[in-house]
């Protein structure tokens, strides 16, 4: 007997069906990983937009004139 007709048996009507990430959660593995995925790159995007606010506030702002720092000693 095969390997497949093995787990087939072994797994009865769950054959074929892709594997939850947890038991009592509705989401499964690949679903997970998208979601990793997505959670990784926004999270680059959000430093990506942090970085780029604190050069404008810094450093390009004040080189135009826009506004003034204080606090320098």
């Amino acid at each position: 007997m095969g390997d497949s007709k093995r787990r087939k048996e072994t797994l009865g009507e769950n054959y074929g069906k892709e594997e939850r990430f947890l038991p009592w959660l509705p989401v499964t593995k690949a679903q997970a990983e998208q979601l990793n995925r997505i959670t990784i790159t926004g999270a680059w995007i959000g430093i990506g937009i942090l970085v780029a606010g604190w050069v404008t506030i810094r450093f390009i702002g004040p080189a135009f004139g826009w506004w003034q720092l204080t606090g320098l000693q």
